[in-house]
C-alpha cells in the first residue's frame, strides 16, 4: 500500500537507554493528569508487576521487573516505588522525571503511607493497573481510570511509531534467523532459541514467541503453542509461529507459516491462500474512518470458505492488547461494530484460518499503522508460505 507512517528519531538517556523526547513525555503526563482530575482525584496510582502494567513504563520508561507503583499527586514530582531493593539503582537510571525509591518490605504498605501523606483531604484516589485484592485493601477505595488510559494509547505519536518500527525490525530479524538456521532435526525448543538469538544481541527483549510443528499428512496441532516441546521437525512438517520482539516496551508482531524440506500439501496450500486473500481484504478495509463492522464484512469470505479461526482476526497493539479487537469464528466479545479507526492506530491483521475439524491451521499476519493512505505494514519480512531447510 502507498503511504508511510510518520516516524521520529529515537533518543537515548545519558546512560545509554532508549528514551522519548521531553515533549513526548510531557504530553503523556498531561494526559494522565487530565484523566485523574476529571474524576475528582488528587492522586493517581499506577501498578505493574512482572513486566505487566504498561502505564508505569509508558510514563517513566521503567519496564516493571518484580513490582513497581507510580504515584502522581497534583503537579508534584511523581514517586516510583520499586521492588526489589537491588532493582532500584537500575530503575533510577532508566526512569525519567520521577523520584525512585525502594518499596520497602511491603510495597503496598509503603504506597498507602505515601498516598495518605500527599492526598488532599476529601479527595478520591484514581488508579490504573491490575491491582490484587491485597493491594486494594491497602489503597482503600479508588476510582479506576483504566478505560481512559486505554484511550490514550490508541493513537500513536510519531515517536511511538519509531519505537514500534524498531520492534518490528527486531521481530523480522528473529524470524529471519529461524529461516536461516532451522532444519530437519531442530527441536521446537531450539527453534525458539533461534528466534531469541535474532534480536537479543541487537537490544531487543522477548514479548512472545509461540510456535508449533506437525506433519502435514497427519496434523496434530493447528495453532502456535505458548510452550515449545522437544519435538524435532522433519521433512513434510509444517511450522507456524507468532513472534513479537520488543524494543523498550514496543513490540512488533509477525505471524508466518513454513513447510519443512518441500512445498505444502494441497490442503495447506488452500488454507494459506484463503489467509492471504482475507489478509488483503482486511488491509484494504483498515482505513481512517472505517469501522469494526467494515472489518467484519471484509473477513466474511473466511467463513464462506468453510473455515474458522481460534484467534482474533484483528487487534490493536503497542502498549497492550488494544481495541479494535475482532474475534474470529463465532466467539463472543470484541469491540463494538461502530468503533471507528483513526490515523495513527497500530493494528495487527492476522487471519489465521483453521479447518472446521481444528486439524489444520496456518498463521499469516503482521503489525501495521493506519495512515491517511491506508493500513501500512511496519514489517519487511516476506509474505507467503516459506520453506525451512529447503
Amino acid at each position: 500500500m502507498n503511504g508511510a507512517p510518520s516516524r521520529a528519531a529515537i533518543a537515548g538517556t545519558p546512560d545509554g537507554y532508549p528514551s522519548f523526547s521531553e515533549s513526548e513525555r510531557s504530553r503523556r503526563w498531561a494526559l494522565v493528569r487530565r484523566a485523574r482530575d476529571e474524576v475528582g482525584a488528587s492522586v493517581l496510582v499506577c501498578y505493574g508487576a512482572d513486566r505487566s502494567g504498561s502505564c508505569v513504563e509508558w510514563l517513566t520508561g521503567w519496564p516493571v521487573t518484580r513490582e513497581a507503583v507510580l504515584v502522581l499527586a497534583g503537579d508534584e514530582q511523581p514517586a516510583l516505588f520499586v521492588q526489589h531493593a537491588n532493582h532500584v539503582p537500575n530503575a533510577a537510571r532508566v526512569a525519567r522525571g520521577v523520584e525512585v525509591s525502594w518499596g520497602g518490605p511491603s510495597t503496598f504498605d509503603t504506597v498507602a503511607r505515601h498516598v495518605r501523606a500527599v492526598a488532599r483531604p476529601g479527595r478520591v484516589v484514581a488508579s490504573v493497573g491490575s491491582w490484587t485484592e491485597e493491594a486494594r485493601t491497602h489503597l482503600g477505595h479508588a476510582v479506576r481510570i483504566d478505560r481512559s488510559y486505554t484511550r490514550m494509547r490508541l493513537v500513536k505519536s510519531a515517536e511511538e511509531i519509531a519505537f514500534l518500527s524498531r520492534g518490528a525490525a527486531l521481530t523480522d530479524g528473529a524470524v529471519s534467523n529461524l529461516v536461516e538456521h532451522a532444519a530437519p532435526g531442530t527441536t521446537e525448543v531450539e527453534c525458539c532459541a533461534l528466534l531469541e538469538d535474532g534480536y537479543l544481541s541487537k537490544g531487543g527483549t522477548n514479548h512472545v514467541h509461540y510456535l508449533f510443528s506437525t506433519p502435514m499428512a497427519a496434523p496434530e496441532r493447528h495453532v502456535p503453542a505458548q510452550l515449545p516441546s522437544s519435538r524435532r521437525i522433519s521433512p513434510g512438517d509444517v511450522v507456524a509461529c507468532e513472534v513479537s520482539a520488543s524494543f523498550s516496551g514496543y513490540a512488533g508482531q509477525l505471524l508466518r507459516t513454513f513447510t519443512v524440506g518441500s512445498g505444502p500439501t494441497p490442503e495447506y496450500a488452500a488454507l494459506h491462500e484463503a489467509a492471504t486473500e482475507v489478509f488483503a481484504a482486511l488491509a484494504s478495509a483498515a482505513v481512517p474512518g472505517a469501522t469494526v463492522g467494515d472489518l467484519r464484512r471484509a473477513a466474511s469470505p473466511l467463513a464462506r470458505s468453510g473455515l474458522t479461526t481460534c484467534d482474533d482476526l484483528v487487534h490493536g497493539f503497542g502498549g497492550g492488547y488494544l481495541p479494535p479487537v475482532l474475534p474470529g469464528g463465532d466467539r463472543p466479545g470484541g469491540t463494538r461494530d461502530d468503533f471507528v479507526l483513526e490515523e495513527g492506530m497500530a493494528i495487527v491483521i492476522q487471519p489465521n484460518p483453521v479447518d472446521l475439524a481444528f486439524g489444520r491451521g496456518v498463521q499469516t499476519g503482521e503489525l501495521g499503522v493506519v495512515t491517511a493512505a491506508g493500513w501500512t505494514s511496519l514489517h519487511g519480512f516476506p509474505r507467503g508460505l516459506g520453506v525451512l531447510g529447503g
